[in-house]
């Protein structure tokens, strides 16, 4: 399986009330950013299966734009995306997919390097993913656990590059 993972755009501060907090969605400028990221997935020739994103605003909105440019995309809307998400019952969803599939998730810090890292073998706080960056990963193994292959860390910056 080839799956993908994607930090939700820019979205402003945080805020100190958690229920606030929860319905941030992107600004402007973070709207624009995952435009042309979509724009660069496009142009690298990626086709997803599925993206699932977390029910939050912010990472919902990011990957509604991203599968705007998508043409078999099923969208779904995971909770075990949220930034407080089951992490066994996310791989489980994962270990149920295809051999062949392609898969992007959209989701949150510090949850998405958490995985990415057990993923791969690496130590936590190793692997930085920014707002609206993009990691591939070759998921080698879900039993009897989840390994894979780091094949793409690319940043906003590159990806933009790319558009």
């Amino acid at each position: 399986m080839d799956l993908y993972i994607v930090r939700h755009g820019e979205s402003g501060r945080s805020i100190a009330n958690l229920k606030r907090d929860i319905e941030r969605a992107l600004t402007s400028e973070g709207r624009k950013e995952v435009e042309d990221i979509a724009d660069s997935i496009q142009k690298l020739g990626v086709e997803f299966d599925e993206i699932a994103s977390s029910p939050l605003p912010r990472a919902k909105e990011t990957a509604q734009i991203i599968a705007r440019r998508q043409k078999k995309a099923k969208f779904l809307v995971w909770d075990e995306l949220r930034p407080e998400g089951d992490r066994q019952a996310m791989l489980a969803r994962l270990a149920k997919k295809g051999h062949e599939s392609e898969v992007l998730l959209v989701g949150h810090e510090p949850y998405l390097t958490s995985v990415v890292a057990d993923l791969i073998g690496a130590r936590v706080g190793t692997i930085l993913l920014k707002k609206a960056g993009l990691v591939r990963i070759r998921v080698t193994s879900f039993a009897p656990s989840a390994e894979g292959e780091l094949r793409w860390l690319l940043s906003p910056r590159v990806l933009k590059a790319i558009s």
